[in-house]
């Protein structure tokens, strides 16, 4: 073998002095994103106004001329008129759909509320009315703040007796010349009204034991203390 030959021969590279260190591969993944922000407690329902081509019914054209003033609000949603009024006014405004010939509202059918705590006054109180005679139907609604007087409505519908003492109970609204306002649903000594919105969801705090037993336990104790 020549000379030239051996010269060609390749080489083996010479051994390394210890581990290849390798690059590490930039990150292709984009960040997280904030969270969002909770979004506003809402103030109350939207209460839309009557479409242009639906007519307000002669009850409530005739209630614009007595109490005008007193109305704030009509709206009209899935078929049903609502009237929201003034809480200095409801007095007049029902005993005046109760006795108009036109409107004839004889029976309450419902009384109940919702809770909008950001507003000032978080309580809407609706009462649901229905005539007998004519077969239509209303929705009166006032505000009211957490310890604002609410006239009870018992004179003109008896009916509402039970309606406000519950409303009362799980909601807390004041309802004031109510012939006998007592809780209906929870117990006398049961704390705060489980309806609003700010209500703990473990119940009430001074109260709050794991076994329910021990609750028992307690009432019992303290009805037995009155007995005595």
């Amino acid at each position: 073998m020549s000379d030239e030959s051996k010269s060609e021969k390749p080489t083996n590279p010479p051994p390394s002095a210890g581990p290849q260190k390798v690059s590490p591969v930039p990150s292709t993944s984009t960040p997280k994103p904030e969270p969002k922000a909770p979004p506003a407690a809402p103030t109350g329902p939207a209460d839309p106004a009557p479409p242009e081509d639906v007519s307000e019914p002669d009850f409530l054209t005739q209630l614009r001329t007595a109490h005008g003033t007193a109305i704030q609000k009509v709206s009209y949603w899935v078929g049903d008129w609502s009237v929201i009024v003034s809480l200095s006014s409801l007095l007049d405004v029902v005993k005046y759909l109760r006795d108009a010939p036109d409107a004839a509202f004889d029976y309450c059918s419902d009384v109940t509320a919702t809770d909008w705590p950001p507003r000032d006054q978080r309580f809407d109180v609706i009462y649901c009315l229905y005539s007998t005679r004519h077969r239509h139907r209303v929705r009166i609604k006032v505000h009211a703040a957490e310890d604002e007087p609410v006239p009870s409505v018992t004179d003109i519908w008896p009916a509402a007796n039970w309606l406000e003492r519950e409303v009362y109970d799980l909601f807390g609204v004041n309802f004031v010349g109510h012939p006998d306002r007592r809780r209906l649903l929870m117990p006398d000594e049961w704390q705060g009204h489980p309806q609003r919105k700010d209500y703990p969801l473990e119940g009430p705090g001074e109260l709050l034991m794991e076994n329910p037993q021990d609750w028992l336990r307690l009432k019992n104790i303290r009805d037995e203390a009155e007995i005595e």
